[in-house]
């Protein structure tokens, strides 16, 4: 197994915690006893070969499964942490609705409502009122390019702006972390980049967390910190610094508590 590379120091309790994680499809371990903290604002890329159990990890993370045996836990700035793994499946579903963000690589339009409409819905399956969600819809459409789009629906727009009004819907409830799944890997080179910029631009770029999931290394680059998943287990934990000749980030010096 290789080694899990230095991070630097971090201070103050973690937004994210898992200790212990276990996750077996029948006879597949798909997690094998993940113990991982994510600090708030960070951006974190989880990168691996299929099937090392990434995107279970990261649905365990955010509530989406639960796993056989550990816990996850989430703590709000200035607030005492909450076990979500003791969540019922409702409990769960407000959480991710009302404090977590989701950006997949399909996004996961409704087709038959408009972009405005689509990123108004969070927010008022939470209870917000029509006139306050469509207006705050619409500004996060405005902060991600998408001014006078707010009435086409899925089939009028690019593969690069659906995405982007994915990641304003994952955005308009003020998510305490958002959670990317492959969000750039069914578009082109360029758009990919856009796209990438728009994602971390209105999350880290405004305080709040990001945990993606990629295949791509140069997307992963882009991230302040990089984890690899193996066989269900992390094999390596490093901070993405300048890029390597082989592509590869190098890890900054060790400074503290991983």
């Amino acid at each position: 197994m290789t080694a899990s590379l230095p991070l630097p120091h971090r201070q103050g309790p973690p937004l994210l915690s898992a200790l212990g994680l276990t996750k077996t499809y029948g006879t597949t371990r798909a997690l094998d006893g993940v113990d991982l903290s994510i600090m708030p604002g960070e951006s974190v890329a989880i990168m691996g070969p299929s099937g090392s159990g990434k995107t279970t990890l990261m649905h365990c993370l955010s509530g989406i499964l639960v796993p056989d045996d550990g816990s996850v836990q989430l703590a709000a700035p200035g607030t005492s942490p909450v076990e979500i793994t003791v969540y019922g499946e409702e409990e769960r579903a407000r959480l991710r609705r009302e404090k977590l963000g989701f950006v997949f690589q399909e996004g996961l339009l409704l087709p038959e409502l408009t972009a405005q409409e689509n990123v108004a819905l969070p927010l008022m399956l939470s209870g917000v009122g029509r006139a306050e969600a469509q207006d705050r819809a619409r500004q996060w459409l405005g902060a991600l390019g998408l001014d006078g789009m707010h009435e086409r629906r899925l089939g009028e727009l690019s593969g690069g702006q659906a995405q982007r009004v994915a990641i304003a819907r994952a955005q308009v409830a003020e998510p305490l972390v958002v959670f990317a799944d492959e969000p750039t890997g069914a578009l082109d080179s360029t758009t990919s980049e856009q796209v990438l910029t728009a994602l971390l631009d209105s999350t880290t770029g405004r305080g709040r967390t990001l945990v993606m999931v990629t295949h791509d290394q140069a997307t992963a680059d882009r991230c302040s910190r990089l984890v690899r998943v193996q066989d269900g287990r992390i094999v390596a934990d490093s901070a993405c610094g300048s890029r390597r000749s082989d592509g590869y980030a190098t890890a900054h010096p060790a400074g503290g508590a991983r």
